[in-house]
């Protein structure tokens, strides 16, 4: 008899894992998936198109507070745990869960999940949300740009639609944004690699994905996300840490993986950490992984006239998912509020809505700012609701969405970008261009 498995996700590492492993194998049943961390993926079926043979109706997708009733209900004998950025205690209560349910707790690793391309990988992730990938994997694409190479960028998945309809997703314009009906964090991902001339692949099947890839480029850029590990068999595996979270690196899942398999560990943000927090997460890098190339880097912001953010009172909108399950109290858009002079961060959980009041009720760590949260088109009007809710001069958005192409606010909305710049030597060029020589 088959055994009989669920598996734990969040919309990304758990279809994965299933397509590689789990969807043409006889020696397993997949009785269902589970949802966290990301609203409304639940109540969905993993569609039989994507399913395969052994699965004719598809497979359901559950609440994952619905687990215990699940694997006493189908009598389940192995759960796998397949989503990321939790700490190592929140994946241990999850095993001493389901181990106390009867069920074997299982991790998969990259012998049975990594896809091998044919041509050259580099890989970008992280140890946490937040850390700055997204700068890095940019930094990156130009440097192989400019040793001449046609490069694809494939990004961690981020289905919460259509499934089916999100198999394999190309994009390379801004049309194919509005095509695909992409929510905010879909688009903060796609555009800012459109802006720079890249195509970027996404979806829910990652071998379809590779092979229009390697079609299409002569490099592959793997774009990481949420400190997951990477889908493809990386060449080059470069791997972002955080001084401002010191220790995070070896305190979540899979973050600690990804640090300890990286050949190049670029430590971010050492223009406003903490001297002693950087040299803290150096020491920890060098114990964990002695033989990885350490860069360090910069991720300075920037706005353009600044001075027109003096005096003013300021909504100050981050990153949702580095807010949210990221657990960082503030991003790079308070920074520049309080160094230009903001007269007044206004706080916008008093005139919040919807899901996004609910946001501040599950992660009570975020303070006077409004996570840029968009998983559907309900919530982005929610999200649009809640800026237009709050009383204030002017909007700054410190996430790499224009939010402005999807949302009409009554307020003047002003742009923080930032980019990494590599500080000293070796320097990421260097590095890449020995390695893919």
């Amino acid at each position: 008899m088959p055994k009989k498995v669920i598996i734990m996700g969040a919309a990304g590492r758990d279809f994965h894992n299933f397509n590689t492993y789990f969807r043409d194998n006889p020696a397993y049943q997949v009785v269902a998936f589970t949802a966290t961390q990301i609203p409304n993926i639940e109540g969905r079926r993993y569609p039989p198109e994507l399913a395969g043979s052994l699965y004719p109706q598809g497979i359901p997708i559950y609440g994952e507070e619905e687990l215990p009733h699940l694997v006493e209900s189908h009598q389940v004998d192995e759960v796998v745990f397949a989503y990321s950025d939790v700490s190592h205690q929140y994946v241990m209560h999850k095993a001493s869960q389901v181990l106390a349910l009867g069920a074997d707790f299982r991790l998969m690793g990259p012998k049975f999940t990594m896809l091998k391309s044919q041509k050259p990988v580099v890989a970008v992730c992280a140890v946490r949300t937040g850390s700055g990938k997204s700068q890095t994997t940019r930094h990156v694409c130009r440097i192989l740009k400019d040793m001449g190479k046609k490069v694809v960028v494939v990004r961690h998945p981020m289905p919460y639609g259509d499934l089916a309809a999100q198999a394999v997703q190309r994009f390379a314009s801004f049309e194919d944004l509005e095509a695909h009906r992409c929510t905010i964090e879909e688009r903060e991902e796609y555009e800012p690699h459109l802006e720079q001339g890249f195509v970027v692949y996404a979806g829910v099947d990652y071998q379809r994905i590779l092979e229009k890839a390697e079609q299409e480029g002569d490099v592959v850029v793997w774009d990481g996300g949420n400190n997951d590990l990477p889908f493809f068999t990386p060449d080059l595996h470069i791997v972002v840490v955080d001084p401002h979270r010191p220790g995070h690196e070896i305190a979540y899942h899979p973050g600690e993986t990804n640090l300890r398999m990286a050949q190049v560990v670029v430590i971010n943000k050492v223009e406003t950490a903490h001297p002693e927090n950087i040299e803290k997460v150096r020491q920890n890098v060098a114990a964990y992984n002695p033989q990885a190339v350490i860069v360090e880097a910069a991720s300075p912001f920037f706005i353009e006239k600044p001075e027109e953010i003096r005096g003013k009172r300021v909504l100050v909108i981050e990153d949702g998912p580095t807010l949210t399950h990221g657990e960082m109290p503030y991003g790079a858009g308070v920074t520049a509020a309080r160094r230009f002079g903001a007269g007044e961060i206004i706080d916008p959980r008093p005139y919040a809505v919807g899901s996004i009041r609910e946001a501040y009720e599950k992660y009570p760590h975020m303070g006077a700012l409004l996570p840029a949260m968009g998983y559907s088109p309900r919530q982005i009007q929610e999200l649009k609701e809640t800026i237009n809710n709050t009383p204030c001069d002017l909007v700054l958005a410190a996430t790499p969405v224009n939010l402005e192409r999807i949302l009409k606010v009554r307020c003047p909305v002003k742009r923080v970008r930032y980019e990494l710049q590599v500080i000293g030597h070796p320097t990421l060029e260097e590095i890449i261009r020995q390695r893919l020589a």
